[in-house]
């Protein structure tokens, strides 16, 4: 029966390591936020490592920048793993082929940069549609555009058998009050229609095998009994770290503030509906990282 806890402290001293989301945990979109700051603060100060695992299109030094913008201090994180590294290694690897349609926006262009983690490289072109091998999304053309509209070019795709390579499999986001469409939600859209779309980002095992590859890197391993998985999707952050067996902590403040009766925790009965639903259970609740 998963646990609601007021505090990450009271059960911090029972993991070497945490694999903490990002967005609607550590910050809205905008700003950071200080009571999950402080917590993993805290957490460090004890002797603990903070892996920051996002779904973010982005490679892990461009979310690195933008920590910094919303006010995220760099001493309270140790190392990032972003479904944006993750994917783009299986870009480089070839997965989709060498002539890409790429459905994104002209920031996520530093998905195209090369990455270390791949020792030979394949040479990808940005072509047309009517051109193109595969598709590359890091997210909608307009985040505020509802996905169907992208069903002509879609069909056109499927028809052509090309494989969609999706860089964050989070179907929205809230930026502030707003609520925004992401890739996954693309990549859903697409698969209903018939085609074929790949996942690198939670739930899915390749960002949870890069993730342990970062804490290797600096030296920090941990035992999977040892690490805890936090974040507020349930079908991603929550279901990927249980099909990783790593505990849980569900923070319900966030994507399904609503939903649990979330004020300062969570309101049990709520909670307990909406995870009977999901046919989830993670170890523990809070109503925000704290």
């Amino acid at each position: 029966m998963t646990r609601i806890i007021e505090n990450l402290s009271e059960v911090a001293s029972s993991y070497d390591a945490v694999f903490c989301d990002l967005w609607g945990c550590l910050h809205n979109g905008i700003t950071a936020y200080a009571e999950a700051v402080a917590a993993l603060a805290d957490y460090k100060a004890q002797g603990g490592t903070v892996l920051l695992l996002t779904n973010s299109p982005r490679p892990r030094a461009s979310v690195a920048r933008q920590l910094e913008r919303f006010g995220v201090p760099e001493d309270v994180w140790d190392v990032i793993a972003t479904s944006g590294d993750s994917a783009r290694a299986a870009m480089f690897q070839g997965v989709v082929g060498r002539k890409i349609w790429f459905i994104g926006e002209d920031h996520d262009q530093r998905f195209f940069e090369k990455m270390d983690l791949v020792a030979d490289p394949v040479g990808i072109e940005q072509v047309d549609l009517n051109e193109a091998e595969g598709i590359v999304c890091t997210g909608p053309f307009d985040p505020k555009a509802d996905p169907s509209v992208m069903r002509p070019q879609f069909l056109l795709a499927k028809t052509r058998g090309l494989k969609l390579l999706c860089a964050n499999p989070d179907i929205v986001v809230d930026r502030g009050e707003d609520r925004e469409w992401c890739a996954g939600a693309l990549a859903r859209l697409y698969t209903e229609m018939g085609g074929e779309s790949l996942y690198f980002g939670k739930p899915h095992p390749p960002i949870y095998d890069l993730a342990r590859r970062r804490l290797a890197e600096i030296e920090a391993p941990a035992p999977d009994d040892r690490i805890l998985a936090i974040g507020d999707g349930l079908h991603t952050d929550v279901l990927g770290g249980l099909g990783e067996n790593l505990d849980t902590l569900f923070i319900t403040g966030g994507l399904l503030r609503e939903e649990t009766g979330t004020d300062h925790q969570p309101d049990p009965s709520k909670l307990a509906r909406v995870l009977t639903e999901a046919q989830l259970e993670p170890t523990y609740a809070m109503g925000m990282l704290r």
